[in-house]
Order: structure tokens, then C-alpha cells, then sequence
């Protein structure tokens, strides 16, 4: 008799085990399930197979080629298409002239198919169907037959109510080659619901034989677990790699060169496949370890199944868990039971992994990082939820609705019950929906929400607390990555949140335990009318308005297809600038501009503000925080330059007092301030650090080097808007224009340059900066920032990408390229000696 072995399944319920695997090869105690099913027929006189396979067959055929290995013929036939069960058995009627056996490949099964074969033969069956009996039918087909055993009642996959028996169908029958004569050829056909419906209404011989035995459909991850548990106390007998080595009170299989120390302690059952090293002092019961895989000390597994080249460092704890093949589980990670690794994925250390939390192949868990949600998509998950720009990741990804709900109540339970909260968004459609998904989420931690809908992130920063509002969100898509979204989380100052209240944020995130309002305490949810005639009032308050109408200035203003342009343009028209407006309309298409779409737009301002002759071209960007400059020459100010001429307007036209600027910012500002007798307040790089600068006493103004610019006596927070307004007012005020104040900033040279540096090495390369330049004048605000003279160089590292920022400035070209280079060559060579 042949064998049919159906091994063409996808293993879905499986993923992500069987992302890159047919669902017949994922190991079984350290073997491919086939394998065993290979065996167990076998075992049982049948040596000739045919395997029927559909995705991935490579896989399976590489595996088993032509069986002479395992003591068997083995033959494939791939279909084109998928006919079904029976249609794909049809497939292969050429390789079947007599009496065959059809078998599932990812079964789990020790039946005695010899005593099924001879029922089959004694009844003169057309067709058998192997059956046994189970607690829950509802996932089977239902079979009642006779005490003969012939059939007279077949139902597929039963309610409760049509539950007439708990004898069901294994996947496991026995044909006669006429049975496929009933099978039309290259059609879908099924044997459960299409074959043995029309043999019963035909009144054909199809009986069924109730196996003793254990019996196991592995259709998802739980009865994975479960087959392995089955495995291991002996309740399914299957042939065990390895020698077994036993005591009293427990079964230890040892595969060939595997190595284990003998202060580790091996409870109740345990595998350990071939070429494994188990170290001092770990612990492992009732686990399955892989072939080549390696448990350093002190690790303990329990329950678990990990498959081959497996690492688990240092203290690690594993239970009931699945780790994929070429995984690193690293030193005290903690795996919480159900929690499922998938291939070639890193935990990093003291990292831990929620309870039935999947990690799809090739991700990432960052060291100290708590992953509450499965990670699919995204290829890392932080141990922080906050970066430097607040919450950035991938749209409807690693930020989809269900994480910007659990967000959002996360904000909310470190509120108060009953505060207000502002939101606000892009118009992109899918910052649209993920604000509202953060709306839910405040809304059930018992917050009200006032949500301002499309509006710029200044208008929201606005005045929050007088207003109120205890706390702000705001989500945009990324203007610099279109496949990211950025969430932006305000205090009652306006302000990006402290760190300390991010932290706080996240503890109760991860921790899950944020508040649930009752029924009566929900939010409400409402819609503010005059928040923006509020900001439209506070902004023609503030600025010198007579000065500017004056003037009467020409300026070009490219609005980049944001918001700001339904809300600014009624501004400058009560100030009588005369105003030409590019892109002064919405379009979410146009929200994210790569950098030479970016160097593309700032270039065409440049061109019309010199054919139209403007006193001034500004670009703002989308959130209208930022503005960049084109002088009346219709020139691109550079941003560097751009501080320096804003900063001298400033000191031109404000009383003595603090201007602040990044660490990275030109010594010029020190030499510009100096002769106003103004001081200049250097702070770390951060968006947060120079916002937080600006609520100071005494501080007049702050300027990032890179389009922001924050005027505190207005808000504390950059403004595109208003900065547009108070660079209008200080040109009508010295009555100069950009291109003219060129001649009093003293030139200088800035070089900037980025190093790819791995997550691990930052701390490596920073603790050797401050090594090789003791001595040295030294700076320590943000980075180490060295001092040459006049001249200096400035490394840091950035704070969301693995990589470092150099930046040098000298008085001459050639010396910034050789500070530069110098340092540049020195993080390369600390990285090769710490890799």
C-alpha cells in the first residue's frame, strides 16, 4: 500500500512559525513533524509516499529528496493551482493504482494504521475513514456510523446544537483507487464536504474505524505547546532523537555532541538537540532546546520550545515559550508565558516580553525595553515610547489605532479626572485617524477633550494653561519621512513634556494599569470655536503694528500646503504688508518633502522674490513652526547664517538681555551678542532643552540653527508664524533688509558630517572622547564639544539613529575639514576596536 502525505498546507493559525517554513516542517521535539509521520508509516509497512505539496515545495523536497535517507520512496506532485484535498489527491491519480492511505503531514499521531488497513479490507470499503473520539467536536467533521462502522451521517465542523456525536474526522483515510473516480480533475474538491457528502448520497461503501491512540490537528500555537507537552510525558509515543538518559524522576533525551554542565539542573522531561552547550547553574523542566543552540548561566526554561542555533544569555527567564530558529534571548530578558519569538529576532538585555506577545522574524527589542503589543511590522521596538521630537513610528504600523488608544489613556491617567485637553492634527487622512483613536483613549481615563481639528501646532501651544487645558496632543505625518506619523505631547505651559512626566507616561503604558473612567465619568468631547481668533488677536497684540504698516514690506510667503494658510494670511492683511502667496492651500499629498523636494521649493521661492523684487521671501514649513529665509538679493539664507542675521535683529532692536542658542550653534553669535551686551545662553540640541530655555528670565529670544525660531514674550515654543511677524517688525524698525546686515556677521567656517555608530558603541565611543581629550578645553552641555582657540569640534550622539553628529567650526576652511576629518577617523577606529 502507498502513502499520500498532504503537506501543502500554509500553516496560517501557525504564523508567524511559519512565515518561512511550510507548516509540515516546523520541528516536532527537533525533527519536522513530516518526519514523524515519515516514521510512523513506516513503522507500519508503508514505504512507498507520495507528498502533495503547494507552498514552499523546495522545502520539503531538499529536505527529503528522495527518502532513501529515512528508509522510504518518496515522490512529489506540485499542483498549479489549489483544488482542494481530494482535487489535489485527483492531482496525483497516476502515481495511484491500488489501495492508498491519505495522511495529513502535520499531524502528531501514534495510530495503529496496520489495524485501520485491515478494517478497511475486511469491510470491502470504497472508503475508511480513521476517526477518533474528542472532548470538543465543533472544529472537526462530526461522523456517526453504525456498529458495523459503515457510515450514515456526516457533518463539517458542527455548532453545539448539531453536535450528534464526539467521534470525528483525523485527516487520516484509507481509498480504494475507484474512490477518484467520484473526484472531477482540475477542480476544487474537498473530501469532507464535497467527496464523503456525495459517497453517502450515492450509497457507496464509505465506513469509518475509531482508532485508539493520541491523536493531535497542531492548528495553532497552543496546540503546538500543548503536542510538545504531550511529547515529553510519553502520552504520544514518537522516536526521540538523541540517547535517553533517565532517572527516577525524570526523562533526559541527549542528541550527539550536545554539552551540558553538571550543576545544571534538568527537570521532569527535557530534549537537548545536538551540538547544544547548557552552562553552569542554568535551570531547564519540560523544554525542548534545539539543535546548535546555547543557555548560558544562570538562564532558566520552563515549558518552553526553542528551536535551532537558539542563544539565551546570562539570567534569562523563558516560560512556555516558542523562540524561532537563530534568535538571541540576551542576559535577564524575561519572556512571559505565551510570549512567542520568531526567527532571527534580538531581546535585548533586561528587556521583557508581555505574556502572548508575538515577535515577528528579523525584529528587534532594544535593551531594557518592555514590549507590551505584538510587534509585526516595525523592525525594532524601543525600551522608550518618547524621542526627541516626541512619538514618532510607523503610520497605522507601529502607530496604528490600538496603540494611539492605549496612548492617549495612558496621557490621560497621569492627568487629572476631568482636566482638559487640547488636540489637534495635519490634514493628512491618517494623522485624522489616529488623533481620534488618541481621543478615545483620553476620553476613557475620564479627560474632556477639546480637539481644534486641522490647526497648526502653534495655535494649540497657545496660552494652553490660561485657557484651561492641563495638557496638549498633536499628531502630524512626518515631514521628513512619508511613511512615518509623529505625535506630539504638550504641558499646560505649551511646552513639549518634561522628561520626567514622559517617563511617567510610559511606566503606566507598559504597565497597563492606567484608569479607567465609570460610565458617568467618560469625557466629553467638544469643539472650540474661538481658539483661533484667540491666537489671530494674541499675534496683532503682540507685534508692532504701525511700524510694520509703515513699512509697507513685499514678501513672497510659500505656505508648503499647510494649515497656517487659512489662518495667517488675514493676519498680514490688517498689517498691509503686500503678500505673495505660494502654495497657500492643503494637500495632504504634499505634506512630507524629501530634501531635494525641500532644496527644490526653497530655490523656487528664491527665484520669484528676485523676478518680483521682494523685500523678503519666507518658506514656513507644514506644522508652521519653521520658517527659512531668502533675502531681498533673492538669496537662500543658509540656516546657520539665518540665526545669526535673526539673533542680530534682535540684539538691534531689544533691550540688554539672554539669547539662546544649541551648543552647535556659530561662536559669531558670542562675538555679535558681546557687542550688545547681551549674553548668549548655550543649551543642548533637543527641541525640548531650547523651549524649556526659553521660559528663562530674561530671555528674549532662542534660535535652534535649523528654522526655529521662539520670540517667549509671545509663547515659549517655536512659531513660524509669529517669527514671520517679528522678523516683518525689526526689518521696518532698522530700517535694513537680510543681504545688508551680511557685512556685520563675521565670517566663519561650519562643516557638519554624520557617523553610522551602532546602539551598543555609542556609550563605548563617548567614555573614549572624554579619554582622548583630557587636557583639552572642554564643553559638556550636549556631546563633548572641544575647543581649539577660537575654533572648536563637537561630537554627540543623535538620540533616535545609530549614528553620531560631528560638527566643526574654524576661522579658515581648510581647518574645519582637518578638525573634521581628525575626529571623524577617531570614531571609526574606537568602533573597530570595540567591535
Amino acid at each position: 500500500m502507498k502513502a499520500v502525505i498532504m503537506a501543502g498546507g500554509f500553516g496560517t493559525r501557525l504564523r508567524p512559525l511559519t512565515n518561512n517554513i511550510p507548516k509540515p516542517m516546523i520541528p516536532m521535539a527537533n525533527k519536522p513533524i513530516m518526519e514523524h509521520i515519515v516514521e510512523l508509516l513506516k513503522e507500519h509497512g508503508i514505504t512507498e509516499m507520495v507528498s502533495l505539496l503547494y507552498f514552499q515545495p523546495e522545502v520539503i523536497e531538499g529536505y527529503f529528496r528522495d527518502g532513501s535517507d529515512f528508509g522510504v520512496k518518496m515522490s512529489y506532485v506540485t499542483p498549479g493551482e489549489d483544488y482542494g484535498t481530494a482535487g489535489s489527491v485527483k492531482n496525483a491519480e497516476a502515481f495511484l493504482r491500488e489501495s492508498f492511505l491519505i495522511i495529513s503531514g502535520d499531524l502528531l499521531t501514534d495510530f495503529d494504521l496496520r489495524t485501520a488497513i485491515r478494517f478497511h479490507r475486511e469491510r470491502g470499503a470504497l472508503a475508511t475513514i480513521v476517526l477518533t473520539r474528542v472532548e470538543n467536536p465543533l472544529q472537526y467533521g462530526v461522523v456517526i456510523a453504525d456498529e458495523e462502522g459503515r457510515i450514515n451521517r456526516f457533518l463539517e465542523k458542527p455548532t453545539w446544537s448539531e453536535v450528534f456525536s464526539d467521534t470525528v474526522n483525523t485527516g487520516i483515510y484509507i481509498l480504494e483507487p475507484e474512490a477518484l473516480d467520484f473526484v472531477p480533475a482540475k477542480r476544487e474538491f474537498d473530501f469532507s464536504k464535497d467527496l464523503f457528502p456525495l459517497l453517502l448520497q450515492e450509497g457507496q461503501a464509505l465506513y469509518g474505524y475509531v482508532a485508539p491512540g493520541y491523536w493531535k490537528d497542531v492548528g495553532d500555537l497552543f496546540e503546538y505547546r500543548l503536542a510538545h507537552r504531550d511529547i515529553l510525558s510519553g502520552l504520544v509515543k514518537v522516536k526521540m532523537p538523541g540517547r535517553k538518559v533517565g532517572e527516577i524522576d525524570k526523562d533526559i533525551w541527549l542528541d550527539e555532541g550536545c554539552r551540558v554542565d553538571f550543576t545544571a539542573a534538568l527537570r521532569g522531561s527535557v530534549l537537548i538537540g545536538k551540538n547544544s552547550r547548557v552552562e553552569a547553574n542554568t535551570r531547564i523542566a519540560n523544554s525542548v532546546i534545539g539543535d546548535g543552540c546555547i543557555i548560558e548561566e544562570g538562564a532558566s526554561i520552563t515549558d518552553s520550545i526553542l528551536w535551532d542555533r537558539v542563544y539565551v544569555g546570562r539570567g534569562a527567564i523563558l516560560k512556555e515559550n516558542v523562540v524561532g530558529r537563530g534568535s538571541e534571548i540576551k542576559a535577564y530578558a524575561r519572556l512571559f508565558e505565551g510570549a512567542l519569538i520568531s526567527d532571527n529576532c534580538k531581546i535585548g538585555e533586561a528587556s521583557i516580553v508581555k505574556a502572548n506577545v508575538k515577535v515577528w522574524p528579523h525584529k528587534v527589542v532594544e535593551d531594557g525595553a518592555t514590549l507590551a503589543a505584538s510587534l509585526v511590522w516595525g523592525e525594532r521596538w524601543s525600551k522608550s515610547i518618547f524621542g526627541a521630537h516626541g512619538v514618532v513610528g510607523l503610520a497605522n504600523i507601529e502607530i496604528s489605532p490600538e496603540f494611539a488608544a492605549k496612548l492617549g489613556a495612558s496621557f490621560g491617567a497621569s492627568l487629572r479626572e476631568g482636566a482638559i485637553v487640547r488636540t489637534s492634527r495635519d490634514h493628512h487622512k491618517i494623522s485624522r485617524m489616529i488623533n481620534r483613536a488618541i481621543i478615545c483613549g483620553l476620553l476613557s481615563a475620564g479627560l474632556d477633550v477639546h480637539d481644534f481639528r486641522v490647526t497648526p501646532i502653534p495655535v494649540v501651544r497657545y496660552k494652553m494653561g490660561v485657557q484651561g487645558a492641563v495638557g496638549g496632543v498633536h499628531v502630524r505625518k512626518s515631514p521628513y519621512d512619508p511613511e512615518l506619523i509623529d505625535i506630539k505631547f504638550f504641558d499646560e505651559r505649551g511646552l513639549d513634556l518634561p522628561s520626567g512626566k514622559e517617563k511617567s507616561v510610559e511606566r503606566l503604558f507598559f504597565r497597563e494599569d492606567f484608569r479607567r473612567a465609570s460610565v458617568e465619568g467618560t469625557g466629553r468631547l467638544s469643539f472650540p470655536e474661538h481658539g483661533i481668533e484667540y491666537y489671530h488677536e494674541g499675534l496683532l497684540h503682540f507685534v508692532k503694528k504701525d511700524l510694520i504698516r509703515q513699512a509697507r514690506l513685499k514678501v513672497v510667503i510659500d505656505y508648503s500646503y499647510g494649515s497656517s494658510s487659512t489662518i495667517f494670511p488675514p493676519v498680514l492683511g490688517e498689517l498691509g504688508c503686500e503678500v505673495i502667496a505660494l502654495n497657500a492651500y492643503m494637500d495632504e499629498s504634499k505634506i512630507t518633502k524629501t530634501t531635494e523636494e525641500f532644496q527644490r521649493s526653497w530655490k523656487q521661492l528664491s527665484e520669484i522674490v528676485r523676478i518680483l523684487g521682494a523685500d523678503l521671501g519666507i518658506m514656513m514649513d507644514t506644522g508652521a513652526e519653521k520658517i527659512f529665509l531668502v533675502d531681498e538679493k533673492g538669496d537662500v539664507v543658509p540656516d546657520d547664517l539665518a540665526l545669526a542675521l535673526v539673533s542680530l535683529l534682535v540684539l538691534k532692536t531689544h533691550d540688554k538681555g539672554a539669547i539662546g542658542v544649541p551648543v552647535t550653534a556659530s561662536s559669531v553669535l558670542d562675538d555679535l551678542a558681546r557687542g550688545y551686551g547681551f549674553r548668549v545662553i548655550r543649551t543642548k540640541t533637543a527641541p525640548k532643552a531650547l523651549m524649556e530655555a526659553a521660559t528663562q528670565e530674561g530671555m528674549i529670544f532662542v534660535g535652534d540653527g535649523v528654522g526655529g525660531f521662539v520670540f517667549p514674550g509671545f509663547q515659549p515654543a517655536f512659531d513660524g508664524m509669529l517669527a514671520t511677524l517679528k522678523i516683518l517688525e525689526m526689518l521696518a524698525a532698522t530700517e535694513a533688509r537680510l543681504h545688508q546686515l551680511l557685512r556685520s556677521v563675521p565670517e566663519r567656517f561650519i562643516l557638519k558630517a554624520q557617523i553610522p555608530c551602532p546602539w551598543e558603541f555609542k556609550g563605548t565611543i563617548m567614555r573614549r572622547l572624554i579619554e582622548d581629550t583630557q587636557g583639552e578645553q572642554v564643553e559638556l552641555i550636549d556631546g563633548v564639544k572641544v575647543f581649539y582657540g577660537s575654533d572648536w569640534v563637537i561630537l554627540y550622539p543623535d538620540q533616535d539613529k545609530p549614528l553620531f553628529n560631528v560638527i566643526a567650526e574654524a576661522a579658515e576652511r581648510s581647518r574645519a575639514e582637518e578638525l573634521l576629518s581628525r575626529f571623524k577617523e577617531k570614531v571609526r577606529s574606537w568602533q573597530q576596536e570595540a567591535a
